[in-house]
This record gives structure tokens, sequence and C-alpha cells, in this order.
């Protein structure tokens, strides 16, 4: 056997490994997810605080940012209802990769190169809630700012864990046009925090 055809079979088994392990993820988060209304929440405020931004009248800009504000108590009500199911579940389950590829089943072999997503529900849930009860006093603008952010990677941790790192890098650029980074620098303190924390402490569960 060629050394070609070798290498092509360890792609295919490589390849079916991902889409099985990224299958028990998506469906692991969707059963969670099937109850709220989580996603439709997060559109309606991440298109809203857009088409709010660029209001040019800003009285107008803040009436249109007060209308939004049952959605983002439900918002975060939820993500934390999300935050307490998932802790339900098993170390294994919630693990996600550290690296930037997908590498099916690496909390078994590889634990050093795991996260565990249950903490990062937990940071996106008190980030939320921290930027919808105004903690930081921000005037509206920079609140739905900070808001949309948090929301953003509350969206990217969800892809991560579902598909890799790139996956969620590549979906938050073609959906909302920002970089990951810049999403990273632009959410909260305290939430940068916690995240980056998360982030340097991998597999402590």
């Amino acid at each position: 056997m060629n050394s070609a055809l070798v290498l092509l079979i360890i792609v295919a088994a490589w390849w079916v490994l991902c889409q099985r392990y990224q299958r028990m993820h998506i469906a692991l988060l969707g059963r969670h997810l099937s109850s709220l209304q989580l996603e439709r929440h997060m559109e309606t405020l991440t298109q809203g605080y857009t088409r709010a931004i660029h209001e040019a009248d800003e009285a107008r800009q803040i009436q249109v940012l007060e209308t939004f504000a049952q959605t983002e108590r439900a918002v975060a009500a939820q993500v934390q209802s999300l935050a307490d199911t998932m802790q339900k579940e098993s170390a294994q389950a919630t693990c996600m990769g550290a690296l930037s590829f997908c590498v099916p089943y690496a909390e078994y072999f590889l634990p050093a190169l795991t996260r565990d997503f249950r903490s990062l529900l937990r940071i996106h849930a008190t980030g939320l809630r921290h930027v919808v009860d105004n903690e930081g006093q921000w005037n509206a603008k920079d609140r739905a700012y900070q808001l949309s952010a948090e929301l953003y990677l509350l969206q990217h941790s969800c892809h991560w864990y579902c598909k890799s790192r790139n996956v969620a890098d590549a979906r938050l650029m073609l959906r909302h046009q920002v970089k990951y980074q810049k999403v990273l620098e632009s959410v909260s303190a305290a939430t940068r925090s916690a995240y980056t924390q998360w982030l340097r402490n991998a597999h402590k569960q």
C-alpha cells in the first residue's frame, strides 16, 4: 500500500471521527436550547442594535434602544438557564478542544488540550447580566455596543464547542463582519478578565 493511499485513509477516518464528534456536541447543545427562545432573542437584539446605532438622531436612537429592555432581560435569564442546565452534563460531554481545529475525543487522551464549556457558559451568563443591569453605568449607545459584543462572544463559544475555533472565527466574520479579537476587546472588563482566565486554565473543571 503506497503512502498516498495510507494518507488518504487516515484523512478520511479523521473526517468521519470529526463529523461524529461534532454531531454529538451539536445534539447535546440543541437539546438544551430546544426549550428556550435564545437564538431568536439574540437575533432580535443584534439586528435591533445595529439599526438603532445607525439612527442619525440621538433621541430617536435612545428611544429605539429602550424598546429592547424586555428582550435583554429575557436573553440574560435564558443564558443563565442554559448555563444551569448544562451543569448537569458530564465533564467529558462538555469538553471542547483548546486547539483551533477539531481533535475528536481529545478529552480521553489529551485532556490538557481541552476546556470546560460549562464554565464558559457561566462566564457568559454573568457577563450578560452585568451589562443588562448596566453595572458599568454606560450610556445607552455604549451599553448596546457592549451587549452586542457579549452576544457575539457567546455565539462564538457555542460554535467553538459544536465545531472548532476556526469555524467559530469564520462564522463570526461571516455573520457580523467582526474578528474574534475585536469582540474580545469589546466585551466588559469583567467578562474579558474571566474569559482570559478560562483560556489560560485549560481543563480546570
